[in-house]
């Protein structure tokens, strides 16, 4: 089997290149390598290696020649906090990108996997069916790419899937994000800013249970446009996983309550209709901690971005 990947040096994407590894598949990895798409990330993996942006027409020619039987998209834009700032970057990747996709995979036949958020369904607990409403330019951006993916499989007969995981977390994840930043801040005896009153409660799962997953549903999926929700159901408060945290790491975190961001949804919820197990949240926080903490090459050349190092990064 031929994979591709776009943004395979991502967070997602590289953990799932190491699934393919281990499923013996040596995949094309295609990324723009923007700021959380990293050849770091890729460190001990067997790939092809070709820097290209998902926009832009020349993607064409080169799945053209690589001939994929699948390929799996995790290239996006995916902070809330950067689309609120310069929601631009978001319609162009997160909606132009995917059209520009779903055309390869038209006139080249290859199977498609799109790869969602469960952001799309905005405050409410969802199933496969429930109707998108999306919060903010970042889950609009999601929610229309969606939109398309199933516009080209009832129209040009594109062999696709939608997957929306729910927060995905572990290591190698770039520290804008929740959990890699409270724990790069614990390390640093630093302050980790919570936004509101920190009772937002998310779904955890741990990365490399996401990449099984997805390589199972490659495997048995029919291809015709089926939806896939992805959920941890490990459901915390922002609150609730810092003090979890804290007993992994051994000490109390430091927190500032700080400005809530606009439109920050209050929950995100999900059931699905697949059967599977996750490592459980204290695990994968272990496993998630001890990474970082033995990695300090891999995130101080990082320290430097504002949306970690400014509580509220959206005003800046």
């Amino acid at each position: 089997m031929k994979v591709a990947i776009l943004g395979g040096a991502g967070f997602i994407g590289s953990a799932f290149v190491r699934e393919l590894n281990n499923r013996n598949i040596k995949p094309l990895v295609i990324d723009l390598l923007t700021y959380a798409g990293r050849l770091e990330n890729l460190k001990g993996t067997k790939h092809e290696f070709i820097k290209a942006d998902i926009r832009d027409y020349k993607l064409h020619d080169i799945l053209r020649e690589f001939k994929p039987d699948i390929v799996v998209n995790f290239a996006a834009e995916s902070h809330v906090d950067r689309s609120i700032y310069r929601p631009q970057d978001f319609v162009t990747t997160n909606v132009m990108g995917t059209v520009n996709v779903l055309e390869s995979s038209r006139r080249l036949g290859f199977k498609y996997v799109h790869i969602s958020t469960d952001e799309v369904y905005g405050e409410r607990c969802a199933d496969e069916l429930s109707p998108l409403n999306p919060s903010s330019p970042y889950s609009a951006s999601k929610a229309s790419g969606d939109m398309f993916v199933k516009a080209y499989s009832r129209t040009y007969g594109v062999e696709n899937i939608i997957v929306r995981p729910s927060n995905n977390y572990g290591p190698r994840q770039f520290p804008e994000k929740f959990i890699p930043k409270a724990i790069i801040r614990s390390l640093m005896n630093l302050h980790v800013p919570v936004y509101g009153d920190g009772s937002q409660e998310r779904d955890w799962i741990y990365v490399e249970d996401t990449a099984k997953i997805i390589w199972d549903l490659i495997k048995k999926a029919e291809w015709k446009g089926e939806v896939y929700n992805l959920p941890g159901g490990q459901r915390v408060t922002n609150l609730e996983l810092l003090k979890l945290l804290g007993r992994v790491i051994g000490k109390d975190i430091s927190i500032k309550f700080v400005d809530d961001r606009p439109g920050h949804d209050r929950i995100y919820c999900m059931s699905t209709k697949l059967k599977y197990e996750v490592t459980s949240l204290s695990e994968g926080l272990k496993k998630t901690y001890e990474w970082y903490n033995q990695n300090k090459w891999w995130w101080e050349p990082l320290l430097q971005d504002k949306f970690f190092k400014e509580d509220e990064p959206w005003k800046v």
